[in-house]
């Protein structure tokens, strides 16, 4: 184990003084109750005081960088940055999701593939770098792995809600999303989805939920839009 510790910590970039925290930081509560260690072992408690530190951090960075933003926009930009499918997204983009302990329960029910699970490490990952280095470093760890590259996440985050609205704005006609497909056990099932625009299939998703799904086929949609000669 402290091994792994040791290469979540590189991908990290940041170096523990105390790897206790970030051991604590990636253990599921299934995980602490198999090994019968205390209860507060486990990430839930990090991951409180990570969520904290994430809301501040991201605020005072959208404040500073749109000066012009109204108060309700701020809100919403916010919401969309640290919203459960936004924080799982980058956390699978440094391989978080490889180092989570979970139980053997938890494990072969697809809990190592739940964005709620792995949004929850993402936050306790944070708070782990706020208890161990201060307020700096976990910021540094926000700016680097979560506030960088706004503009192709932002797309990805709100895809079905920017598809709707360029639908819309452009009288194109009637969005939806048709299942295609349903495979795999109940508690790893996988979902194949179709984007339609007025009985014309323009973008193909699939994830482990309906909501996955969709978000994965408007964004394809979005891509191919925006990559198209005449835009």
């Amino acid at each position: 184990m402290e091994d792994r510790l040791a290469k979540l910590e590189q991908k990290t970039g940041y170096h523990f003084h105390d790897t206790e925290l970030l051991r604590q930081a990636v253990t599921h509560s299934s995980c602490a109750n198999e090994r019968k260690i205390n209860k507060g072992e486990d990430y839930e408690r990090l991951e409180f005081l990570g969520d904290a530190v994430l809301e501040l951090v991201s605020s005072d960075f959208i404040f500073r960088q749109h000066p012009d933003m109204p108060e309700g926009r701020m809100t919403k930009y916010r919401s969309s940055i640290v919203c459960e499918p936004a924080l799982a997204y980058c956390a699978r983009q440094i391989g978080l999701e490889q180092y989570i302990m979970l139980g053997k329960g938890e494990e072969s029910t697809g809990g190592r593939k739940r964005d709620s699970i792995i949004s929850d490490v993402m936050e306790a990952v944070i708070g782990a770098i706020y208890l161990d280095g201060g307020i700096d470093e976990a910021a540094g760890f926000i700016r680097r792995f979560i506030l960088s590259d706004l503009e192709n996440k932002q797309l990805f985050y709100d895809a079905k809600t920017i598809l709707q609205e360029e639908v819309q704005k452009g009288n194109k006609g009637t969005l939806y999303y048709r299942l295609v497909r349903e495979e795999g056990p109940e508690h790893n099932k996988i979902f194949e989805v179709e984007a339609v625009i007025d009985g014309i299939v323009v973008g193909h998703g699939s994830g482990h939920s309906k909501k996955a799904a969709e978000q994965k086929a408007a964004y394809e949609t979005l891509l191919r839009r925006n990559q198209a000669p005449d835009r």
